[in-house]
């Protein structure tokens, strides 16, 4: 557990960027980026255009996937120097699919303050306007390039009832869009949500397949920044085997669902969470 930071020490601050409109970063976001010692950014030639507009003259240094443990270690030791280090990515928050997992984890296994700036964020801002269950998501990032991996990828989600938000480049929308039309269904509904806060910004929703035709007849929406949310899979309502019914009504009557699933799972073999769900759906039966 880690609570007690280094005295002495600076802060580290993650702080979210416009992920296109500028009037989207928050004026707690400007005051960290004017008053940190140095801002570590994913590419300096796009982090000094934000800089500049908002005049901010902190002195920028590259940070990203690819930086070395000797440039990490070197902000490790400007930080416990009692240096404030503000962390940015090109845009939205630092760590959603982008650069900055290494520098938070030395920092806070070295009892640095790690400090979040919240802001925008692409995944977040298309969940809220995607028109589909929000109440539970899981955030899967960009999926394999490769077509083979990326089929097996969106078969391990086949039994997701959770709504799934996938970030993917413009090259290979057509791919991942054909693949989950393929795996998931041409019926499943989806929603691709394209430059986000931007001059272009478009939102196309429907079953996976006319979202698909959709974009093969319209160049311009293979363009840009993309967010493609797929809605879960509905609840399996599958019946079973009389016998299995049979226990699982037996050990309704004795104990709370989650530990009858689980006993019904390791008695019979079958998927815990297929009981789960026979058993919400059956209990009151």
């Amino acid at each position: 557990m880690k609570n007690s930071t280094t005295s002495g020490a600076g802060s580290l601050y993650v702080v979210a960027t416009p992920i296109g409109n500028l009037g989207d970063i928050t004026q707690r976001a400007i005051e960290v980026l004017s008053n940190a010692d140095l801002i570590a950014a994913e590419d300096t030639r796009h982090s000094s255009r934000l800089c500049q507009h908002f005049s901010i003259d902190t002195p920028l240094r590259a940070y990203h996937d690819y930086t070395d443990q000797k440039q990490t270690e070197a902000m490790l030791d400007l930080l416990n120097s009692g240096k404030d280090i503000a962390l940015i990515s090109d845009a939205g928050t630092p760590l959603i699919s982008d650069p900055g997992y290494r520098l938070v984890k030395i920092a806070r296994d070295a009892g640095i303050r790690v400090v979040p700036v919240p802001g925008a964020c692409a995944m977040a801002a298309a969940l809220s306007v995607a028109g589909l269950p929000s109440d539970k998501f899981c955030f899967e990032g960009f999926l394999p390039a490769k077509a083979g991996q990326r089929l097996n990828a969106l078969e391990a989600l086949l039994d997701e009832e959770r709504t799934m938000i996938f970030y993917e480049a413009p090259h290979r929308i057509i791919d991942s869009l054909a693949a989950m039309s393929e795996v998931f269904g041409a019926d499943r509904e989806l929603v691709l949500a394209r430059e986000l806060t931007k001059t272009f910004e478009t939102l196309i929703s429907g079953a996976a397949a006319e979202v698909l035709a959709a974009v093969e007849a319209d160049h311009n929406q293979r363009k840009g920044e993309m967010v493609i949310l797929v809605k879960g899979c509905e609840a399996s309502a599958k019946q079973l085997d009389a016998n299995v019914e049979h226990m699982m009504r037996c050990l309704l009557a004795q104990l709370p669902v989650k530990q009858a699933a689980q006993i019904g799972a390791e008695i019979t073999g079958l998927r815990k969470k297929e009981l789960y769900q026979w058993a919400l759906d059956n209990k009151d039966d």
